[in-house]
């Protein structure tokens, strides 16, 4: 369907991106992951024909849309990570705003307005103001917006982004009802890997303007199938313990995130020696160890270096 060969995009001295080739096709739910400044937002400006690139090419169905962009944008929905509503307006006058700008007018425009309330679950709140909404509802209308052209391609910009468990549940859902109740081919970014490995087909990862990995979940994951995942529960986290797995030259990777220590190591090190030593040398108190093959942010991690929500 879309497809990107060879792009790169220049910014006076900053190259962010570089050589960039990727495909989508139709149907699919493809996730475009990387850290902050990996070169996703530009990425996504260029195929979305806001951006020209440096060099390259991006073609929809075989057909440049560098010089004749009408067909990108006619298909195209998008869903930015930034809150696009006027808040002194109903729910339903922002997507009748929209929904104009769009070209769509009289009984065909109420009707979508009606459809897409119903899609993103406001059809109860279609009256009221929208600065009275919540986030996980303002998100859900964003997401309405960028439904109101009935898109065959819809790129969504990290679109969970801080809401209520339950928002970002119903959301999740509507993504897979679109997709595979009315056919749109999805372009997904977010930094939730939970997220991705439910929704998506296929995964690109960009870093530094380069990509860097592309595949099925497990694809991806098969990157480290020389490695596992340790996890590693303590009464509390003590830098001391950390200090000393870090120090240990057989463990690649040592995180922290929700209490929970995360050590990545070869597949065949038995790590319990390493872990108890430490934990004893520095009187940590340990409450669980539990090995699992690694995870997509583990693959993340060992490519980049960096944890994706840095």
């Amino acid at each position: 369907m879309l497809e990107l060969i060879e792009v790169s995009k220049r910014f006076k001295k900053n190259q962010a991106v570089k050589n960039v080739s990727m495909f989508i096709e139709r149907g699919e739910i493809i996730g475009l992951l990387g850290p902050n400044g990996a070169g996703k937002s530009t990425t996504i400006s260029i195929l979305s024909s806001l951006i020209e690139p440096t060099n390259g090419d991006v073609r929809l169905f075989n057909n440049s849309i560098l010089k004749s962009p009408g067909p990108i944008r006619k298909v195209l929905g998008i869903v930015p990570q930034e809150i696009a509503l006027y808040t002194d307006l109903t729910a339903s006058e922002n997507l009748k705003f929209f929904g104009k700008l769009y070209k769509l007018s009289g009984q065909v425009l109420k009707e979508r307005v009606t459809e897409v309330l119903n899609i993103v679950g406001l059809t109860d709140k279609q009256n009221e103001v929208v600065k009275t909404f919540s986030g996980g509802m303002k998100r859900r209308l964003n997401i309405g917006v960028g439904l109101m052209n009935d898109p065959e391609l819809l790129v969504m910009d990290e679109p969970t982004v801080g809401i209520d468990p339950q928002s970002r549940k119903y959301i999740l859902e509507t993504v897979k009802r679109l997709n595979k109740e009315k056919g749109v081919t999805i372009l997904y970014t977010s930094h939730y890997m939970e997220e991705v490995e439910f929704l998506c087909d296929r995964i690109y990862i960009m870093d530094q303007g380069n990509l860097i990995a592309s595949g099925t979940t497990e694809e991806i994951k098969h990157i480290m199938s020389a490695e596992k995942t340790v996890l590693i529960r303590t009464s509390e986290i003590n830098d001391a313990f950390l200090e000393r797995l870090n120090e240990d030259p057989t463990i690649q990777h040592v995180t922290v995130e929700e209490e929970m220590i995360t050590a990545l190591v070869p597949r065949e090190l038995n790590l319990f020696p390493v872990i108890s030593h430490a934990a004893e040398e520095t009187q940590t108190e340990l409450m669980a160890v539990t090995i699992q093959s690694p995870t997509l942010e583990d693959v993340f991690l060992h490519l980049t270096g960096r944890a994706l929500r840095d």
